[in-house]
């Protein structure tokens, strides 16, 4: 018996627990849990209504919609051709401006007033505008009569379609300039003539030349060659060719 008291008094010391002490403390942990339980319980519903609460007033802004079927909705409104009602107004009725024929009897006619036939009317003299207008009135225009505008020259850096391009009849050869001749330049020297309705040269230049010297003998040479006009739907027109002329000296020279 000592020694199972002394037993008993070590493990009091030391707070180790038998099962008399787990089922003596039981009743008591078992009411705390329960107790906390009901207290989370009650917190979750008191937070779900507090929730509702103050979300209502979004959920009743929100509008209903109803759906229906199409066979719900019975049949379409019938559309008529009734005219609409006419709408009387009252008051004085305003004479018309222009007479009225009325037909009356032949007896009752005046014998005046006859229809003149065709040939009775083509007859008369139709009168004249004078007439008309009363005694001293006279209408003046003044008639502007334009002279005939001659053709233009077209423009040297345009293009000009044809039919048929002008072709030199009379080819002049350019005579070499005795200051070149002396001093043995050669080349080439190009030159834009304007060959007009008649085939003949009305204007000349140079646009590319290798030296000054041979350009005015070579405006000569195109000014003196004669041309067939171009053609155009078939009628003559004028226009600017390009003519190259090449001095070159010859052994003998």
């Amino acid at each position: 018996m000592s020694e199972t008291k002394t037993t008993k008094s070590k493990n009091n010391n030391t707070g180790v627990y038998g099962a008399f002490e787990l089922k003596r403390l039981y009743p008591r942990n078992y009411s705390i849990g329960v107790m906390i339980a009901v207290l989370i319980h009650l917190l979750g519903v008191t937070s779900y209504y507090v929730y509702q609460a103050m979300t209502r007033e979004d959920f009743d802004n929100i509008p209903t919609v109803s759906l229906k079927k199409y066979s719900e909705l019975g049949p379409p409104p019938s559309i008529t051709n009734e005219a609409p009602p006419q709408i009387a107004v009252s008051g004085p009725v305003a004479p018309p401006s222009v007479g009225v024929p009325v037909p009356v009897p032949d007896e009752e006619a005046p014998p005046e007033a006859t229809i003149q036939s065709q040939q009775e009317m083509s007859a008369q003299a139709s009168p004249t505008l004078g007439a008309d207008l009363g005694a001293g009135t006279q209408i003046q225009q003044d008639i502007k009569i334009e002279p005939e505008q001659k053709d233009q020259d077209p423009d040297m850096d345009k293009f000009v379609a044809y039919e048929k391009s002008p072709e030199m009849v009379v080819a002049k050869t350019p005579e070499y300039p005795e200051v070149a001749k002396r001093a043995g330049i050669t080349g080439k020297v190009y030159v834009k003539v304007l060959v007009d309705k008649e085939g003949k040269p009305k204007r000349a230049v140079v646009i590319k030349s290798d030296s000054e010297l041979f350009n005015q003998a070579a405006i000569d040479a195109a000014m003196k060659s004669a041309f067939t006009p171009a053609i155009q739907n078939q009628h003559p027109i004028a226009v600017w060719i390009v003519l190259p002329y090449k001095f070159q000296l010859n052994e003998n020279n």
